[in-house]
């Protein structure tokens, strides 16, 4: 499994609100199956690289849907081979750092 952090920006909508446009690309990810979760500065994505990869540009293109005729899309992907991970996986990792007192 690998994670995207992914990041899709309409410019050009017509006003600097962007919560609408959100909730529509949640509704893709709703459809695609895959786990996500959203945070105030994007969303945090599971799933092979090949999915991933797939998904940004369904996030990305349907943007041009609506008479939008620019997007920027920030993406970063974290495809680990070596172990499973998770969403979440991360965070719990640096929270059990915390509880250890020789760093």
């Amino acid at each position: 499994m690998a994670l995207l952090e992914i990041s899709v920006i309409p410019l050009g909508a017509g006003s600097s609100g962007l919560s609408a446009w959100v909730a529509g690309l949640q509704r893709l990810l709703d459809e695609s199956g895959l786990s996500f979760k959203l945070n105030d500065m994007g969303t945090i994505v599971e799933g092979s690289a090949d999915e991933l990869f797939a998904v940004a540009r369904k996030l990305h293109e349907h943007c041009f849907s609506a008479e939008v005729s620019r997007v920027y899309t920030v993406m970063k992907i974290d495809d680990r081979r070596d172990k499973q991970v998770a969403i979440g996986d991360k965070v719990a990792s640096v929270e059990a750092g915390k509880a250890r007192p020789d760093k």
